[in-house]
């Protein structure tokens, strides 16, 4: 283990390969976990402000990079394997929270894998960042793309997403309103709106879960 810029990073054994843990201890309040999308890593923007609010606010927060992106690879596992890394993973951290709330989470790819595992690793709350909900229409394609609702409402905890609103993979008025959305300015990276992406999780935490 070692700790770099008052993180600890570790890796964590998983069927599919070592996963990556950044852990960011802030607090008794709660643990979240958090996943990356499926090109990226866990220092995207968001994940990175979401990390710095919600530790500043009393919560424990770890970022958990999936096997294949810790072996170097850019083109994510398919999904059983990511939901069996994933909750390896967030099973090895939850007892070192003890009667700690467990929320998960995490953008785009990471968002779906957390609303995937959430019953099975015990999670109080999904936070979703980037939901992919549509994937975007191929020209070529003869019918319109499956929506992932499903994915999302099968969570079946307190869940909230956070979504650009110009996000190519369905804008905040796509969702139907039985699901909690927070719109921000931007598309799918949600870089230019980090902050507002932050101050959405850590209120949403306050008044939901915590």
């Amino acid at each position: 283990m070692s700790e770099v810029g008052g993180e600890e990073a570790f890796e964590v054994p998983t069927p599919g390969g070592p996963a990556r843990v950044r852990l960011t201890v802030g607090g008794r309040r709660g643990l979240l976990c958090l996943g990356h999308g499926a090109g990226g890593g866990t220092d995207a923007p968001d994940l990175l402000a979401v990390t710095a609010a919600v530790a500043s606010a009393g919560w424990t927060v770890a970022r958990i990079d999936q096997p294949y992106r810790v072996a170097g690879r850019r083109a994510p596992a398919p999904a059983p394997r990511l939901d069996e890394a994933w909750t390896a993973v967030v099973l090895a951290l939850a007892p070192s929270a003890g009667d700690r709330v467990l929320v998960t989470g995490g953008r785009s790819s990471g968002a779906r894998v957390a609303c995937r595992t959430a019953a099975a690793v015990g999670a109080a709350g999904v936070v979703c960042l980037a939901f992919p909900l549509l994937p975007p229409a191929r020209r070529a394609a003869s019918t319109p793309p499956r929506s992932r609702l499903d994915e999302l409402v099968g969570a079946g905890v307190p869940t909230l997403v956070v979504q650009g609103e110009r996000d190519p993979f369905g804008g905040p008025a796509e969702f139907p309103s039985s699901v909690e959305v927070v719109a921000v300015p931007g598309d799918h990276s949600l870089r230019r709106s980090a902050d507002a992406v932050a101050s959405a999780v850590v209120r949403w935490l306050g008044q939901r879960v915590a």
